[in-house]
């Protein structure tokens, strides 16, 4: 297992000039975002300001990761932490291979869901045995990647699980596995329920008592089971209720086993507060949660490794969305004030990444975060679609051509998880500062 890198005097850097103060005059923030910094009004990446940024990657559209912003985050989750729980990254929230490489150091494994996010994860140097292939679909050229590389897969259905098996027969190999269940119960208020009830993840509950004794003859290793029954949740006593159905599920479970476990993924389910009505995931009381839950560990399980698995709550915050005023325009008494970039770069901010309702992401104009709000305005990006929207009815400083306009908590599920080929406006570039 890869030892995450010492704590204090790494993730504890004095933090000049930070935003929360000059975050009381921006009301769409739902948090101050502490992490970050300013100078003299003007926001600090890696301590250079977007024009910086822009004339370092000659590009005015861009992605920018704070380092110091993703450590910080993670020692602050970890100091919460008990020692039996670990902490793995889910590469699908940010896999831009500099973001991947820096949290590879300070976490204990990855997941992945493809080929392509497995590959690179082999090369930032995890162990093997430390990523987990998640996922449903994976086509035989994966399973056969994830089993030649060494890796556990995360086998999501029987037929799945047969189909590996003939890859294992025929390639002489022992495929290592975790059972991902699909359990009855749910993880409540989660933004995306991924258990209970009818799923496309996992194997139903059910199905897995029905497997586990059929596995000893089978050409597999089985040394864990994973439960993610939901992400994007704020509600700490929802994540622990979840978490305990699981060690309940768990002893009905280990006795019909054809061998000793060694983890059991626990899932994620951490949210991020995007909006002016969330409020963070109380981590004081997740800890209190977690001391309780592994002091009362039955002891059939306290030999277990015991995993969570998280993505945007690691990167979310230290990451923003930056792009240029290019217009402002007068329309039937509304201002419109026209950028450069738009969803094509940052669907979710536009509302089509999962909202059912669109409301906006905590956004500002990076060198006026000190300047007094005027009337609303919309925000709009340069495509032909009236969805093309970067904020709405949000009031901001007075605009001008040529402000940097900025999008807050854009760490997690930016660049990849957009269109960014629709309309030909060309690909966005991103940087870890």
């Amino acid at each position: 297992m890869k030892t995450p890198e010492p704590a204090d005097s790494q993730f504890a850097p004095s933090i000049p000039d930070p935003l929360s103060p000059l975050f009381a005059t921006q009301p769409q923030l739902a948090v101050p975002l502490s992490y970050l910094r300013t100078v003299d009004g003007v926001l600090q990446i890696g301590g250079k300001s977007m024009q910086q940024i822009a004339d370092l990657l000659s590009q005015q559209r861009f992605y920018a990761y704070d380092r110091q912003a993703i450590s910080m985050k993670i020692h602050q989750l970890r100091s919460k932490m008990p020692a039996q729980l670990k902490l793995h990254y889910a590469i699908k929230a940010n896999p831009y291979l500099p973001v991947v490489q820096h949290v590879g150091t300070l976490v204990d494994g990855f997941d992945v869901a493809s080929q392509g996010e497995l590959l690179l994860a082999l090369q930032t140097g995890m162990q093997a045995l430390q990523i987990s292939f998640a996922g449903p679909g994976k086509t035989d050229t994966e399973l056969l990647a994830a089993m030649t590389a060494g890796c556990c897969v995360h086998v999501e259905s029987a037929g799945e699980l047969q189909r590996l098996c003939g890859i294992a027969t025929q390639s002489g190999q022992t495929a290592t596995i975790a059972l991902r269940v699909n359990p009855e119960f749910e993880l409540k208020a989660a933004g995306m329920k991924m258990a209970g009830g009818a799923k496309a993840f996992g194997i139903d509950q059910q199905q897995v008592f029905e497997l586990l004794p059929k596995l000893a003859a089978m050409p597999v290793k089985l040394v864990g089971f994973h439960l993610y029954c939901g992400s994007q949740n704020l509600q700490a006593e929802a994540i622990l209720q979840t978490q305990q159905q699981i060690i309940h599920l768990l002893q009905q479970l280990l006795p019909l086993c054809p061998a000793s476990l060694q983890f059991v993924n626990l899932g994620g389910g951490l949210g991020v507060p995007y909006y002016t009505s969330d409020r963070a995931v109380d981590l004081e009381l997740l800890a209190a949660g977690w001391t309780q839950l592994f002091e009362q560990l039955p002891a059939d399980l306290q030999h277990l490794e015991f995993i969570l698995e998280l993505g945007r709550y690691l990167v979310a915050e230290a990451g923003v969305y930056a792009c240029k005023v290019v217009d402002i325009k007068q329309s039937h008494a509304q201002t419109f004030v026209v950028c450069n970039g738009g969803m094509h770069h940052h669907l979710a901010n536009s509302g089509n990444f999962g909202q059912v309702i669109r409301r906006n992401y905590p956004v500002a104009f990076a060198d006026k975060l000190d300047q007094p709000l005027v009337a609303p305005v919309q925000v709009a990006g340069p495509l032909c679609t009236p969805l093309d929207v970067l904020a709405d009815k949000i009031q901001l400083p007075q605009a001008a051509v040529g402000d940097w306009f900025v999008v807050f908590q854009s760490g997690a599920y930016g660049a990849t998880a957009s269109p960014q080929a629709f309309l030909g406006h060309g690909a966005v570039a991103e940087i870890l500062l």
